[in-house]
């Protein structure tokens, strides 16, 4: 297992970098919460791509750990123990293979001569013990060594995916606020992952007498690692699915961008009064339009006066203006206004 020191020693490095972080994550969720912020959108389509990435490396990496996808594990195979004898081992292991022992079996059973050398296969797998040239049973760091290309290989597999989708240049700015999260947890992990299979003591199984008794480590490390980072990319996606539909972890509007859509409706509605403006000049300037328009506002007129002019009507407007409007505060709210249209005409006057 990892060691008290290891664990402390990983937490004393990223502490300082994660902490601050998850705190300022957790208060700009709260404060975002709390206020209104920007309305909930739909999924972009660059964030909806790389969250389908996200999605089909998550299924590859947990399709990986069926055991047909694993190394081949000699003890399970032939159910032995781990004190059995080499010959008696690949005896069993020549009566259940159709076309005989491999190239890969021939070599482990050169190499698989001693209780130590069994351990070391339980700990650093099949390809290991039987492919690496200059390891040697008495020396584990060179297994260790050797491990190191295999072990690390998905890890930095899964970060140039994690950093293709948090990327701005194809995912946008709701990738890039993720972009050091998924980095440092990818970090943490390998380092983890690295650490643990350091620390592990393979003399554990040497007092087993039973194969279920047996921990078989790098066949449990290896699903582990492809389940653990399978999560990995689906914490990522979930925060991006969150942040990129303004569900949570929303970005504050900035003040440029409120200026920016002020701007917009003002130009829009400058534009409607300039067209109003043109279509009015227009249907002044031609005869049978303007003939129109005023026949228009006659009627209006006449029609509006016989509507007035009938007694229920008469009675609801006199009744509303007695018990439900208050007169007084809008004759004193118009006065305000025209004295401070006036008078700003009036200083423009005494300006000028």
């Amino acid at each position: 297992m990892v060691s008290w020191g290891t664990i402390k020693s990983v937490l004393m490095f990223f502490g300082p970098m994660l902490l601050p972080k998850a705190i300022g994550y957790y208060r700009s969720f709260r404060e975002n919460a709390k206020k209104p912020g920007r309305p909930i959108r739909p999924v972009p389509p660059a964030v909806s791509r790389a969250l389908g990435i996200l999605f089909i490396i998550a299924v590859i990496l947990l399709i990986a750990t069926l055991p047909m996808f694993l190394e081949e594990n000699i003890f399970t195979k032939t159910q032995s123990r781990i004190q059995i004898p080499v010959d008696v081992l690949f005896t069993r292991l020549t009566a259940i293979r159709p076309n005989g022992l491999t190239e890969l079996d021939l070599r482990l059973r050169e190499k698989l001569v001693s209780l130590e050398s069994k351990l070391l296969y339980l700990k650093f797998g099949p390809d290991a013990i039987g492919n690496c040239l200059f390891c040697k049973a008495d020396d584990r760091r060179s297994y260790y060594y050797y491990t190191m290309s295999s072990v690390l290989t998905p890890h930095v597999f899964n970060l140039a995916v994690l950093a293709a989708a948090t990327s701005g240049m194809f995912v946008g700015e709701e990738g890039t606020m993720w972009r050091r999260f998924a980095t440092i947890c990818s970090v943490i992990i390998a380092v983890v992952d690295m650490s643990y299979l350091s620390e592990y003591d393979h003399k554990s199984n040497a007092k087993a007498t039973r194969l279920e008794d047996l921990d078989m480590f790098f066949w449990r490390t290896h699903t582990y690692r492809y389940v653990v980072l399978a999560g990995l990319d689906g914490l990522i996606g979930w925060l991006l699915y969150l942040s990129s539909t303004n569900r949570a972890f929303v970005i504050p509007v900035s003040p440029a961008e409120r200026l920016e859509t002020a701007t917009k409706v003002l130009d829009s509605a400058r534009s409607k009064m300039s067209a109003a403006a043109v279509l009015l000049n227009t249907v002044n300037r031609d005869e049978g339009l303007r003939g129109k328009a005023d026949g228009y506002w006659m009627n209006e007129t006449r029609v509006m006066s016989e509507i007035m002019g009938e007694r229920e009507v008469v009675d609801s407007v006199n009744n509303t203006l007695q018990s439900r409007v208050n007169m007084a505060a809008i004759t004193s709210d118009a006065d305000s206004y025209t004295k401070n249209m006036m008078g700003s005409f009036q200083s423009m006057e005494a300006a000028a």
